[in-house]
C-alpha cells in the first residue's frame, strides 16, 4: 500500500462496499487502493479531480463509482467524460470480463488512465483520448455512463451515434435533474431513476437511465 494510502483508507473502502452490498475481492480491494493512490499522487500536477483530500477520495470517488455497480449490465461500457476515470476504472477493476472504454478529450487525462491502465494490468480497459462528438465505435455500446458530465441533452446528444435501442444510458448526478428531463431529445424516454445512498457522501446523489425509443 502507498505511503499516501492509509489503514483508515482501507477501512473504509471495505466497510463502504458492505454497505452498498459490493462484495470485493482482495485483488479488486488491493487494485481500488492501487488507483486511489495513482491518483493522488498525478492529481498534484494534472488536475485529475477537485477533491485535493486524499481522506475524501473514498467517498467521493470509489464509493460512488461503487454505488451504480448494481445497474451496470452487459458486456460493453464506455465511461464519457472519464476525466479522472470515475466510474470507469472501478468498473473495469470490478467486472474483468467486461470491456470498459474511457473516453476524454484532455490527453492529460487519457495518458494518466493510460497509465492506471499499464500499472494495475486492466487488460479489460480501452482508453480513447477523443471528443465524444467525434468517435466512432465499430459497435454499439450497451451502456453509456457518465458521471456529472453535460446537461442530459448534451449527455444524449454527443453520444447518441454510439448506441442503439438497446443500450442504456446511465448519467450519474447529484440532485433529481428534473428540468434537464424536460429538455430531453424526444426519441430518449427516462426508464427509471434511483436515489442513491453512497457511505461517507453528504448531498444527494442519483442515478437516471434513459433509453432511445428509436
Amino acid at each position: 500500500m502507498s505511503s499516501m494510502v492509509t489503514p483508515q483508507h482501507a477501512e473504509e473502502l471495505t466497510q463502504g462496499a458492505r454497505e452498498l452490498g459490493v462484495d470485493l475481492s482482495e485483488v479488486q480491494h488491493e487494485k481500488l487502493l492501487g488507483y486511489l493512490s495513482l491518483l493522488i499522487k498525478w492529481n498534484k500536477a494534472y488536475n485529475l479531480t477537485a477533491v485535493r483530500d486524499p481522506d475524501e477520495m473514498v467517498s467521493r470517488h470509489l464509493l460512488d463509482s461503487l454505488s451504480v455497480v448494481p445497474y451496470i449490465q452487459g458486456e460493453r461500457q464506455l465511461d464519457v467524460g472519464s476525466g479522472g476515470g470515475m466510474p470507469g476504472i472501478p468498473l473495469a477493476i470490478l467486472f474483468p470480463d467486461m470491456q470498459v472504454t474511457c473516453l476524454d478529450s484532455n490527453g492529460k487525462k487519457t495518458r494518466f488512465l493510460t497509465q492506471v491502465k499499464l500499472e494495475l494490468k486492466l487488460d479489460n480497459l480501452q482508453v480513447i483520448h477523443s471528443r465524444a462528438e467525434a468517435f466512432q465505435p465499430e459497435q454499439p455500446f450497451t451502456g453509456i455512463i457518465s458521471r456529472a458530465f453535460s446537461s442530459l441533452e448534451d449527455f444524449t446528444q454527443w453520444t447518441r451515434h454510439m448506441g442503439d435501442t438497446q443500450t442504456r444510458w446511465l448519467a450519474m448526478k447529484g440532485l433529481h435533474p428534473a428540468d434537464e428531463l424536460v429538455a430531453l431529445p424526444a426519441d430518449f424516454r427516462l426508464e427509471s431513476a434511483q436515489a442513491l445512498a453512497v457511505p461517507g457522501c453528504q448531498g444527494q446523489r442519483h442515478l437516471l437511465i434513459l433509453r432511445r425509443t428509436a
